[in-house]
């Protein structure tokens, strides 16, 4: 290098905080998250779920309080999840008009309106006696067809009740089909669709268990994905689309950041990420003990997700990041 060729520094674009934030090559703004929230049946005041600090269990006020704090955040909608105080084996509670999650719908529909997307889980893993996310058959085994039968009227009833966006996160084969065709046929052409396409057989997902007192005992690996099988992420990704998602999902999130850069890639529709509960939870495990600091960390894993491509994400640090100014 002579005296006249340019010295290469690329530390000058992170000089100051302005050029910083001037260089930065991934945003994240509070439409870009998703607060999921647990609401529980029979519950006067809020609890808080010991394997996950800071999240709670919701009573309806409480619900409704914090979906109008999301709201005035401006962050992108809350996802619903309902915990039963009574179970069965096809999870009747799901589609009763009267069961705690479409109860809690409609009065978030009233509530905030327009003004925040109101999201709901349609599976029955928290409905039934033994946990699965669908109807059992005579040997034991999760029966696909009768389970598209019980999912068609969940999504019947939770669009009655004022769901705007069904999260389908059951995993069985042709459910998004089997939604849209009942949702069109009873005249909820406008609701939309969350496909949880790309959902892996996880050992982050034990705080959730928690959360809403999941009844399983065993697992779901004869449904859920093989977590060394990335092409299979894309393929169920691929039919979901085919069969009418407006929108796709990878779960886990951090552990499966290459999955979800694969499917950013390929889909004609947005691509959601969840930061699921052990992922959360791991990190405020590691900030109560002063390891790191949380909302750092949070922050951190929140943009590496919507840098792999992920459009939105779902998070429990959402509302949180959101207040605390870090997020804006």
């Amino acid at each position: 290098m002579n005296e006249l060729d340019p010295v290469i520094r690329p530390r000058r674009l992170r000089a100051t905080p302005a050029m910083r934030r001037l260089a930065s090559e991934t945003d994240l703004r509070p439409r870009h998250l998703v607060l999921p929230l647990f609401v529980r049946e029979g519950l006067t005041d809020p609890q808080p779920i010991a394997s996950m600090p800071g999240a709670w269990q919701h009573s309806l006020d409480s619900l409704r309080a914090i979906a109008v704090r999301a709201s005035e955040a401006g962050l992108g909608g809350v996802m619903l999840f309902g915990v039963p105080a009574e179970r069965d084996a096809v999870g009747s509670g799901a589609t009763d008009p009267e069961g705690i999650l479409n109860v809690a719908t409609r009065a978030l529909a009233a509530e905030v309106g327009d003004a925040l997307v109101v999201q709901t889980d349609l599976c029955l893993d928290e409905f039934t006696d033994h946990g699965h996310c669908g109807v059992l058959d005579a040997r034991g085994r999760v029966d696909n067809d009768a389970t598209l039968a019980r999912y068609a009227d969940m999504a019947i009833a939770q669009a009655e009740a004022g769901s705007q966006l069904l999260g389908l996160s059951g995993m069985m084969d042709g459910q998004t089909a089997a939604v849209r065709s009942a949702l069109d046929e009873s005249g909820f052409t406008d609701v939309a669709l969350l496909a949880y396409s790309a959902k892996y057989a996880s050992a982050f997902y034990g705080p959730f268990r928690d959360a809403v007192e999941s009844q399983l005992q065993g697992d779901r690996r004869t449904y859920q994905l093989d977590p060394a099988n990335g092409r299979e992420g894309l393929r169920e990704a691929l039919l979901d689309l085919d069969e009418g998602a407006d929108i796709v999902m990878v779960k886990p999130a951090l552990a499966y950041l290459d999955v979800l850069r694969q499917v950013a890639d390929i889909s004609t529709a947005p691509v959601w990420a969840y930061m699921v509960s052990g992922e959360y939870a791991m990190i405020a495990a590691a900030a109560q003990n002063g390891w790191i600091d949380g909302d750092r960390a949070q922050l951190e894993a929140l943009v590496s997700i919507r840098r792999a491509g992920g459009d939105a994400v779902l998070s429990y640090a959402a509302l949180d990041l959101v207040e605390k100014g870090l997020v804006s």
